[in-house]
């Protein structure tokens, strides 16, 4: 039996890792982007880490050509038509998800169930302006895609068992460890503690108590952390971790989730992090694919 086609909605930095991750188990994939330029930078970039991984383990990881082959770049949005799973990873912008869903609900197939990659924002209002929310759930992923196992399954308040059955199944097929959030709340698990740390650390920062490298190596020796919680939101973006804490922050008011100042206005000098070259730390001078 062929498995199911997955119609994943932009190829930046999260939708060329998932584009990765579903092919490598696999699925067909089409991976769209508004302009065809940007769909075939999104297989480059899976390219180049498909044949890092074979350098890297050249016995166990998946032939580059043989995943590559199963991912078809395009920016004409009718190719959602035949889908049977949509996972938007689109910019943390409400409106624009909300827009994006709104079109695909009219081209999509009526069985055909829609995810999105949101990191905080509630599934239920992207379900709302659709006429599936009982096929609509979240599938947060964690970055980077391709090595990070959790992925968030986040029920709304409509979706169905089998909506969540469906792709906690999908989630295991592509080598990951879903949870199910079973209530819809603004940053679901993770992120919900995350971020309220994360913005603490930086408003520790924005006080001059000390520097984001000290901030860092405190965190990673005092906690166990891997990675400490600045290091952590250049390598996911500060746009994305900014719209996510105001994602929060709208839906509850708490004011700790309100981003500080200081990450405001990195984020209006476009000091996003890796992908910028510059946020917290300089990464211009650093490998950026």
């Amino acid at each position: 039996m062929s498995k199911p086609t997955i119609f994943v909605a932009g190829a930046g930095y999260m939708g060329h890792g998932i584009a990765q991750t579903a092919a490598g188990a696999g699925h067909p994939v089409v991976l769209y982007d508004l302009k065809m330029e940007l769909a075939v930078k999104g297989i480059e970039r899976i390219r180049w880490s498909l044949e890092k991984f074979k350098a890297k383990a050249p016995e166990t990881a998946s032939d580059p050509q043989t995943v590559l082959a199963l991912i078809h770049p395009t920016e004409d949005l009718n190719a959602a038509a035949g889908a049977d799973i949509v996972i938007e990873a689109i910019a943390e912008i409400a409106s624009l998800k909300e827009e994006l869903f709104g079109r695909l609900d009219a081209l999509c197939r009526k069985d055909a169930v829609f995810c999105s990659n949101t990191s905080a924002i509630p599934i239920s209002r992207l379900a709302a302006g659709t006429k599936r929310p009982d096929r609509f759930c979240g599938m947060h992923f964690f970055s980077p895609v391709p090595l990070m196992k959790l992925v968030e399954v986040i029920r709304g308040l409509e979706t169905s068992d089998e909506t969540i059955a469906r792709v906690m199944t999908l989630a295991r097929e592509m080598g990951k460890e879903p949870v199910e959030v079973k209530r819809d709340i603004a940053g679901f698990i993770v992120n919900r503690i995350l971020i309220a740390s994360t913005l603490e650390a930086v408003r520790v920062l924005e006080a001059g108590v000390a520097d984001a490298g000290t901030i860092d190596l405190a965190m990673r020796i005092g906690c166990g952390y891997k990675m400490g919680p600045l290091e952590l939101g250049d390598m996911a973006g500060l746009d994305v971790f900014y719209h996510a804490a105001n994602a929060i922050y709208e839906d509850t008011g708490d004011p700790k989730y309100k981003p500080p100042a200081l990450l405001a206005r990195m984020v209006a000098a476009g000091h996003l992090g890796q992908k910028s070259g510059r946020g917290f730390y300089d990464h211009s001078k650093k490998e950026t694919k």
